[in-house]
């Protein structure tokens, strides 16, 4: 029975996506370029950047999901993360 446990805390640890909040992202800026920009640290598994219905721009605001918290902490350790000339 502890074996099965284990087994599927493992399965579901190795399902899990590590994703992070990223702010003040311009609006010129699409999620493809967020997805491109943040591949340089890791997989980007996902990129969701909700749109607002009324205006039909984002809200510029996103979460950026990778497979491992080293990617994550490759986003970390660096400074500041500046797209199109702004600082997200």
């Amino acid at each position: 029975m502890a074996a099965a446990s284990a087994a599927r805390a493992a399965e579901r640890h190795a399902r899990r996506l590590f994703d992070f909040f990223v702010a003040e992202i311009p609006w010129t800026v699409s999620s493809k370029e967020l997805k491109e920009y943040f591949s340089q640290f890791g997989s980007v598994q996902r990129c969701q950047l909700p749109f607002d219905r009324d205006t039909g721009f984002h809200r510029r605001y996103c979460w950026i999901k990778f497979s491992t918290p080293e990617e994550v902490q490759n986003v970390l350790q660096k400074d500041s993360h500046v797209l199109e000339g702004s600082k997200v």
